[in-house]
């Protein structure tokens, strides 16, 4: 697989104009500036804007008819894979070295932004006011970018990126609601392939349930998922799991056939200790105790 270590490597390689920037550069589409069939990585970052053309856009690893532009996002040495699509010429592509956030801000706040490690596919798609919202944020952007750099530069084309960084935490947002609207509520059905995980004595055979697993059984990344389900219920996938295993707990303590550390492996969890803590922090007391308590 091909890796871009410089922004000058992979404008030269893809038949662009050179760079302004070795560490910052914006593209625009009029003359195209396809991906498509193409699959890399790089050590920056990427904001791109597409519109598609005709065909459909796999979005969420489903099919997805969609007539407005979208918004994917990449990080450094994330694959970027873009395959059979056929885009309008209206588009941009923002890509920023690693390097030039270096002893700013935006680098730190760059990890808060899950979208950064969704799938290509689940991309955000704007409605018409939001594309534009982004377009000038992006002109602002290309004006700083090509006209007269100076000492202010980085720091206002930096400001704008973070802007539409902001914007698409709330864009997204509004497309969780969408999305849970056309296909159910997500919890529900994260609680079913979790519910089978556990009734198929899996937990005994394969340990804790991981969220990369059950994202998968819903066609999802597991960033997508946990903040989708943030979103619906207010919990991350790791924590739904974790009200679930200590449900099960409760249920098979009442039952006070079998000891705290035997019903710890039972769970899936190799140390009973670590499933202590869990409990308490869930329930407010000791298994032993909870156990107890149903006695008494």
């Amino acid at each position: 697989m091909k890796h871009y270590k410089t922004l000058t490597q992979l404008h030269s390689e893809s038949f662009w104009e050179a760079p302004e920037h070795p560490l910052f550069s914006i593209v625009g589409c009029l003359s195209g500036c396809t991906l498509g069939n193409r699959e890399f990585t790089t050590d920056f970052y990427m904001i791109a804007f597409k519109k598609i053309r005709s065909g459909i856009f796999m979005y969420g690893r489903m099919p997805y008819d969609h007539n407005n532009g979208c918004l994917f996002f990449t990080r450094p040495r994330q694959i970027i894979e873009m395959k059979d699509l056929e885009f309008e010429e209206d588009g941009f592509m923002i890509l920023i070295h690693e390097d030039y956030l270096s002893g700013h801000g935006l680098h730190s706040r760059m990890e808060k932004y899950g979208y950064f490690d969704y799938e290509t596919t689940e991309a955000l798609h704007l409605s018409p006011k939001e594309e534009q919202i982004i377009f000038d944020l992006r002109n602002s952007i290309e004006n700083e970018y090509r006209n007269n750099p100076d000492e202010f530069s980085r720091e206002i084309i930096l400001s704008h990126v973070s802007s539409i960084l902001k914007y698409a935490e709330r864009f997204y947002k509004r497309q969780f609601i969408d999305r849970t609207q056309v296909s159910g509520k997500t919890a529900t059905r994260f609680d079913k392939v979790l519910r089978q995980y556990i009734q198929n004595d899996r937990l005994q055979k394969d340990g804790l349930p991981a969220v990369a697993e059950l994202a998968q059984q819903l066609s999802v990344s597991p960033r997508y998922l946990s903040d989708l389900l943030k979103q619906e219920t207010g919990k991350t996938a790791i924590e739904l799991i974790h009200i679930s295993l200590i449900s099960e707990a409760k249920n098979r303590l009442r039952l006070g056939e079998k000891g705290v550390s035997e019903i710890a492996y039972e769970l899936g969890f190799e140390n009973p200790s670590y499933f202590t803590r869990l409990f308490k922090k869930q329930t407010g007391m000791k298994p032993l105790e909870f156990k107890k308590a149903q006695i008494t």
